[in-house]
């Protein structure tokens, strides 16, 4: 009788250890994958010039492109462009992507960095 219940309690602990190094994983792929989109949409704005900066925000689009294949827990990511000026030569860009991981709750990664008329400043990033 001892026996058959630490064997129960062994299965369970083994799957709930299963289960969290799983959506460890799942988080950690996703991490990667949110990064890599808003570094990717960080690359293609440092090739743009200072005019076309003040181009994008005169446009009002917000939306970035996301590729097509990129899915989380059955859903898409997204991700999302703000850009404010700090100054009359600098700009702050900030960039959020957003999914739904393993655990079906929504987690999102932040990008900020700062643009300035002579080129693409220091950056930081927080994922949650």
């Amino acid at each position: 009788m001892i026996a058959a219940i630490v064997l129960a309690l062994g299965i369970t602990t083994a799957i709930t250890t299963l289960q969290t190094g799983l959506q460890a994983m799942d988080t950690a792929r996703n991490c990667t994958a949110a990064a890599q989109l808003m570094q990717n949409e960080m690359e293609r704005l440092r090739l743009k010039s200072w005019v076309q900066i003040q181009e994008v925000v005169d446009s009002g689009d917000t939306t970035v492109a996301v590729p097509a294949g990129l899915v989380s827990g059955g859903a898409p990511f997204t991700c999302t462009r703000e850009i404010q000026d700090l100054k009359a030569d600098m700009k702050q860009i900030t960039l959020v992507s957003s999914w739904r991981g393993y655990d079906g709750r929504t987690h999102s990664a932040r990008l900020v960095t700062r643009y300035g008329k002579t080129g693409l400043y220091d950056y930081f990033y927080t994922a949650h």
